[in-house]
């Protein structure tokens, strides 16, 4: 089983990455052992995909990266963060 991953950090920075033992990836970004990541952080695990298989996967994160999909995965973080600005001013 693979994963797909976005992290971003308090900047509003993206990072999209695939691998097969996310919690292992996840602390590796966070302990700054991770390229370029590393110094960036901290990050927070905004959105996960499951894959069956590495090359499903590996398209489903160039995908993320590049042209309409990582469009309209800034468009849902963006309405995700704006979500959550208006309930913590409720609070």
């Amino acid at each position: 089983m693979y994963f797909v991953y976005v992290l971003r950090n308090p900047e509003g920075r993206l990072y999209i990455g695939f691998t097969a033992d996310l919690e292992r990836r996840l602390q590796q970004h966070q302990q700054g052992k991770a390229g370029w990541t590393r110094g960036r952080g901290p990050w927070e695990l905004v959105l996960s995909e499951t894959f069956a298989n590495r090359t499903e996967a590996m398209r489903r994160e160039r995908s993320l990266k590049r042209g309409k999909a990582n469009q309209e995965l800034r468009k849902q973080l963006a309405k995700s963060s704006e979500a959550e600005r208006v309930l913590l001013m409720k609070d």
